[in-house]
């Protein structure tokens, strides 16, 4: 007989083993909204079919849906959800890991990606670097506050200050998918990101992509080098450029 205060965990992987819930769950980790249809074709599965899985997912709390007008959309239920989607995808590719990176449908996504709202892949664990290489950051109960040296580097970003909502955690690490380091999570870490995207040093791709920009080659790369360069073992490789 089961425990009853155990860990839900059958429940969970039952969930993310199917392999269409598991591409569908896969979109949704770029933090926005999509239809059915969208996620049926992400899937490769009929409408009827992907219509069965987002009811299992939105029973489980896995995802929420928003009616506009007579579409439905749906997006992840929230950060909780997407952090434990990478975590299981870190630990699914143990062992194989850089041969599965090396891939070549991999390669835009391990240089900088979307993690629901903020920055991952190689450049987000850059930046995270470069915040906590001129002390940017301190530790404090729920995740990590920003120094008065932290609102000095995002003020050369070009970032007004940011002040914490309440609603959320403001910021902590969040273990990348493919460089099995720290990228910043939380509100600071989406108004970051949003921030990057607005001054268009960043770019938003199809999915999950993001692209660095010409502008972001010549102004942003330079002040995270500057910031905080990487260990030699673990410096992340020139971002390639893009228009």
């Amino acid at each position: 007989m089961s425990n009853p205060h155990e860990p839900r965990l059958a429940c969970v992987a039952a969930l993310v083993a199917d392999p269409a819930r598991s591409r569908m769950l896969a979109y949704l980790l770029s933090g926005e909204y999509a239809s059915a249809g969208e996620l049926a074709r992400a899937a490769s599965v009929t409408p009827a079919t992907a219509s069965g899985h987002l009811a299992r997912l939105l029973e489980a709390r896995f995802v929420v849906c928003e009616a506009r007008g007579r579409h439905r959309y749906y997006r992840l239920a929230n950060a909780d959800v997407a952090h434990a989607l990478e975590a299981l995808a870190v630990v699914a590719e143990r062992g194989q890991h850089d041969l599965a990176w090396e891939h070549p449908e991999r390669v835009r996504l391990r240089q900088a990606r979307c993690c629901y709202g903020h920055l991952a892949g190689r450049l987000g664990v850059q930046l995270f670097a470069s915040l906590q290489g001129v002390g940017g950051v301190r530790a404090v109960d729920n995740g990590l506050a920003l120094t008065e040296a932290g609102q000095a580097w995002l003020a050369r970003l070009g970032m007004p200050r940011p002040e914490p909502t309440g609603r959320r955690r403001f910021a902590y690490p969040c273990l990348d998918w493919s460089e099995r380091r720290d990228h910043l999570a939380g509100q600071l870490g989406d108004q970051i990101f949003q921030h990057l995207v607005e001054r268009e040093w960043l770019r938003r791709g199809e999915g999950r992509t993001v692209h660095i920009t010409l502008l972001g080659q010549r102004d942003l790369l330079p002040l995270l080098q500057a910031s905080a360069p990487a260990p030699a073992h673990a410096e992340p490789k020139k971002m390639p450029r893009s228009a």
